[in-house]
C-alpha cells in the first residue's frame, strides 16, 4: 500500500486555501444581505423560494392552487412565512425503513 502525504509545497494547498478564502468571502456577503424580517419573522418571494426548493415558480403556483403551501398576497407579491415551509418540510420527512425499525 502507498500513501502520498501533502505537505506545505503541494500546490493543492494553495489551490484549497484560495476556495476558502473565495467562500469565506461568499459567507460575508451572505451574512449582509438584508433579511425580511416581520415580527421576528422571515418572509420569502416566489424567487426565492423556487431556488431553495429546486422548483419552478409554476410549481409553486400549483402548491398555492392545491393548498399545499400557505402564502400571503401583498399587492400582487406573494411571500411565504419560512417557518411555515420549514413545518411543511418537517412534517413531510418520510424515514427510511431502517431507521423505522431502530425507533
Amino acid at each position: 500500500m502507498s500513501y502520498h502525504f501533502l505537505d506545505d509545497k503541494d500546490p493543492r494547498i494553495d489551490v484549497m486555501f484560495q476556495g476558502l478564502e473565495k467562500m469565506e468571502k461568499m459567507l460575508s456577503v451572505i451574512e449582509k444581505m438584508p433579511k425580511s424580517l416581520f415580527n421576528g419573522e422571515r418572509f420569502l418571494t416566489d424567487e426565492e423560494l423556487s431556488k431553495v426548493l429546486r422548483v419552478s415558480r409554476r410549481t409553486l403556483q400549483e402548491y398555492r392552487t392545491f393548498g399545499v403551501v400557505p402564502y400571503y398576497m401583498v399587492q400582487g407579491k406573494t411571500l411565504y412565512k419560512e417557518s411555515d415551509i420549514l413545518k411543511i418540510l418537517e412534517d413531510s420527512y418520510k424515514r427510511c425503513r431502517e431507521e423505522q425499525r431502530w425507533v
